[in-house]
């Protein structure tokens, strides 16, 4: 069945017909306001359109607002009190995803780390990859800190840094006792980052550390641990040398890792990841990696002391 059509009612007034005698129809009761109204409109479009009545409106905004500025500046904002910034504080670790101390020192080492790739050639002279490891930024000049086993034997060496940016390198200095070489890139990356390094002095067994590095070439990858222990002894089953005054820690480390910085969670390097405990002839890793301390690391490259 179809709906009847909806009409709103009108507002407009019914005007009566002229009668027959051709007499006026009355005034409706309504016109009368109506007419008030529009002289009203009348005389304030008048009023808005003189000067002296739009300046007096400006005026009197103007000194509206002056007092309202006045007001807020007297009496000023509240001071903040120990109790809205504790709250402030707490709301913030409640609710926002806080990235861990780890995460936080390896993100501040990572710019410094330098993948490191050692080449020589084989029988038929063909050039090949003999090993990964890693290598730290030590001076923004190019300088890097590395293990020697790294190294040692290569015709060419490659590295490439945290921005992608890949050199050839030479090997400047040795310091053999403690396995470590200084390697100069040929060429350099813009802004290039050095690591910040620490003594070692006020570290206690059991203070957090961080290896960052490219295990058996994947990478830059991280672990984390702790300080084992410090003054330790290590020979490798490939060498016949002994490497003493070691740090040992427990932070994961593999074959590649070699000559990567271990850095406190502060990102600051405390040492050059050189060798792990291998009580097996399989080359992984059980819990047990040795570091050569910062300060014999940093004299290699001709550093002062701390």
């Amino acid at each position: 069945m179809r709906k009847p059509a909806l009409y709103s009612p009108s507002t407009r007034p019914v005007v009566p017909q002229a009668g027959a005698q051709g007499e006026q129809p009355p005034v409706a009761a309504a016109e009368a306001p109506v007419k008030k109204t529009r002289r009203w409109r009348a005389s304030a479009a008048r009023a808005a359109a003189s000067p002296r009545v739009m300046w007096s409106a400006l005026a009197l905004l103007a000194a509206l607002l002056a007092t309202s500025v006045w007001h807020n500046g007297a009496h000023g904002p509240q001071a903040l009190t120990q109790k809205d910034i504790d709250a402030a504080v707490l709301r913030t670790l409640t609710t926002q995803n806080m990235p861990s101390p780890a995460a936080r020192a390896a993100e501040k080492i990572r710019p410094a780390v330098v993948r490191v790739m050692s080449y020589g050639k084989d029988k038929k002279g063909v050039e090949q990859e003999m090993g990964v490891g890693t290598g730290v930024v030590i001076v923004d000049k190019g300088i890097i800190l590395t293990n020697l086993h790294v190294v040692q034997g290569a015709q060419t060496i490659k590295l490439v840094f945290a921005d992608g940016t890949e050199s050839a390198a030479s090997v400047t200095g040795v310091q053999a006792k403690n396995d470590l070489a200084v390697l100069q890139a040929h060429t350099i990356p813009d802004d290039l980052i050095a690591a910040t390094m620490r003594s070692t002095s006020d570290l206690v067994p059991g203070d957090g550390v961080v290896a960052v590095g490219f295990p058996f070439g994947i990478g830059p990858s991280t672990s984390a641990g702790v300080i084992s222990g410090f003054g330790r002894a290590f020979k490798s089953p490939e060498g016949e040398q002994e490497i003493g005054n070691l740090i040992q820690f427990d932070a994961a480390a593999n074959p590649g890792n070699s000559g990567g910085p271990l850095v406190t969670m502060d990102g600051e390097v405390v040492g050059i990841v050189t060798g792990i405990l291998n009580p097996t002839s399989h080359r992984t890793f059980v819990g047990i990696g040795f570091a050569v301390p910062i300060e014999s690391a940093a004299s290699a490259a001709g550093l002062p002391p701390f």
